[in-house]
């Protein structure tokens, strides 16, 4: 990446659904954060059809909001965030959850982390130093893990995390077919097949009860698995 840092332009995308008690919070952080960096920021916020004031709350915070009509599931809202990011020409692009779960400043830390390792698919993961987090979820997340090495061939730490940084060419070339939560494994999957350079950073994961109420649970793993499995035994056949 040529530019230097005082021109990059970073889009940093919130895919949200209902998440109008904390989204607020969320946004003016990202915002306080970023104003300390080089880096021209916009915090955009995809609205996933959110039946209460996520959007309104989301741009009074300083987001730039982009609404769904229907509700398309956490992997058509990052779609379109990075759709949006990719269309108005950002450098690099973001993505975090809207529940509070990630650090502001691991988002600043994965920008930073992209440019020096020169890779196009960063992910944040929780699982390098799971403190904090239950042994449930890291159970849950390393059997996911598990299952995105067996179906594709990928190693990650934490194949399920929200917080990823792409690099322009991930934003021009990355595409992927499902709309719910196993989006998260098959863009690593897409990454691979078209030749994208993949890495991890650490990142911790900040925990609430709203947050652990918000987040996947195990049982939703088997869905995610059947729809991976789905899709893997389709295209090998087809």
């Amino acid at each position: 990446m040529s530019l230097t840092k005082s021109k990059l332009r970073v889009c940093v995308v919130i895919p949200a659904f209902n998440e109008s008690s904390v989204i607020g919070d969320v946004v003016k952080d990202v915002v306080k954060t970023f104003k300390s960096t080089p880096y021209s920021t916009e915090i955009v916020v995809v609205n996933d059809s959110s039946k209460d004031n996520t959007a309104a709350v989301a741009k009074k915070s300083g987001a730039t909001v982009i609404n769904h009509i229907l509700n398309t599931g956490a992997g058509g809202a990052t779609a379109t965030g990075l759709s949006y990011a990719q269309q108005n020409n950002f450098d690099i692009a973001c993505t975090m959850d809207a529940d509070g779960q990630h650090d502001s400043k691991d988002v600043v830390e994965g920008v930073h982390q992209i440019i020096v390792r020169k890779a196009d698919l960063l992910i944040g993961s929780r699982l390098i130093n799971n403190q904090g987090m239950s042994k449930v979820k890291v159970l849950g997340n390393k059997g996911l893990s598990l299952i995105t090495y067996v179906l594709f061939g990928i190693n990650s730490t934490d194949s399920q995390s929200g917080l990823r940084i792409y690099s322009r060419t991930a934003l021009e070339q990355l595409r992927w077919k499902t709309s719910g939560y196993e989006f998260c494994s098959e863009m690593l999957w897409r990454a691979k097949q078209i030749g994208l350079k993949i890495d991890e950073y650490p990142i911790k994961a900040i925990y609430t009860d709203y947050s652990r109420s918000k987040g996947q649970n195990n049982w939703n793993a088997i869905n995610i698995v059947k729809s991976l499995l789905k899709r893997r035994i389709t295209e090998i056949l087809g």
